[in-house]
């Protein structure tokens, strides 16, 4: 990393994982195989669920999940307005419909008291997919209740928060199915690629044979299926990162640690994180209540730190999705307010002293 700029994400990627790749390419098999059925078994242990479903990607991990859950036409699924939209498109390739419910204004993530609101009106809800936005996880052991008393299905959308915990429970195996992104930004990455967890053995089956051309054996095709298949080489990266993912999450969670203690009387609100909840930190964001996004950012980006907005604009007010006119006025309002800062184990002690003194030394400075 360059001594004068501090990036907001930084892929951690070494020797063992060149080794790994070399590995699979002398062995001719780089497509999907072994290499990445052995991730799959990993990954699905680590998360603590029974079976795991690699995929290309997040979005197509999403989609090929809402699939071997039944979701489909005529069926409806909440989610949260403040997530990327891939949450939402995966809604509409299943071929649902979608619906948003705002947000817990303190964790962004989908709010429990709103959603029952909603079921108690009557309103059809067929399975909401949970966002645990930023590394926080949302409010599982709520959800979980309300999907067992109005019977709907429930989807953890995991991209961004590998190995946090829900009272010492790890995501991923906290819904009827998981997802998550290995995109190069994310916790620990494969270059690009995707995971299904699920407790289900027919929800695995299903995710396994949609995402290979619904392939049952052979050339022989049970359903209409998609090539979503997750590559040898990248799950050869994915098991090495699996194996270094508590190093990078120890070093998450110090950075997040460091920057709270350096902005404790600034004029930025910091992360909260419920006591029944462990925090990953792919993103420490912070809510801008007494200063100036805007301002903020452009002053950061100006001292060489590097800063990002997840996300400036909420899925509802996309265009995509605006016909929809849903009402989530907390969601805008953080969409306002929020603000990501360097937080990735590629930081040393003086990057998170730079980040964090600049960001409390702000307000004097706008004087």
């Amino acid at each position: 990393m360059s001594s004068d700029h501090i990036s907001i994400a930084a892929p951690q990627l070494g020797a063992a994982e060149r080794d790994r790749i070399a590995d699979v390419l002398e062995s001719g098999m780089i497509a999907d195989g072994p290499e990445v059925r052995g991730f799959e078994r990993e990954f699905a242990d680590y998360c603590g669920a029974d079976h795991g479903v690699a995929t290309s990607n997040g979005t197509t991990a999403l989609h090929a999940a809402l699939h071997a859950l039944g979701i489909g036409p005529g069926d409806r699924v909440l989610t949260t307005p403040f997530t990327f939209i891939a949450t939402a498109n995966a809604v509409a390739f299943a071929g649902a419909e979608v619906g948003f419910v705002d947000i817990d204004p303190r964790t962004y993530n989908i709010d429990p008291d709103a959603l029952e609101a909603r079921l108690r009106a009557g309103e059809q809800v067929d399975a909401v997919i949970a966002v645990h936005l930023y590394g926080l996880p949302a409010d599982m052991t709520r959800l979980a209740e309300l999907a067992e008393e109005y019977d709907f299905l429930l989807v953890e959308d995991a991209a961004q928060a590998h190995g946090a915990e829900v009272e010492g429970r790890r995501v991923g195996s906290l819904g009827d199915a998981a997802c998550f992104s290995f995109y190069p930004t994310k916790n620990m990455t494969t270059s690009e690629g995707g995971m299904i967890t699920t407790n289900h053995a027919d929800v695995a089956e299903r995710a396994a044979r949609f995402v290979d051309h619904g392939r049952v054996s052979g050339y022989e095709h049970a359903e209409v299926g998609h090539n979503f298949r997750m590559t040898s080489i990248a799950a050869a990266i994915g098991r090495v990162q699996l194996e270094r993912l508590p190093e990078f999450t120890r070093a998450r969670q110090a950075n997040a640690a460091a920057l709270t203690e350096y902005l404790e009387d600034s004029p930025v609100t910091t992360p909260h994180t419920p006591p029944d909840r462990t925090h990953v930190f792919h993103q420490y964001t912070v809510a801008c209540d007494g200063v100036e996004r805007d301002a903020l950012k452009s002053y950061l980006d100006a001292k060489g730190i590097a800063t990002g907005v997840y996300y400036p604009k909420p899925v509802h007010k996309q265009p995509a999705y605006e016909h929809l006119a849903v009402s989530a006025p907390v969601a805008e309002e953080a969409a306002r307010r929020v603000l990501s800062l360097p937080v990735h184990p590629g930081l040393s002690e003086a990057d998170v002293e730079r980040v964090g003194t600049a960001v409390a030394n702000y307000a004097e400075v706008a004087r």
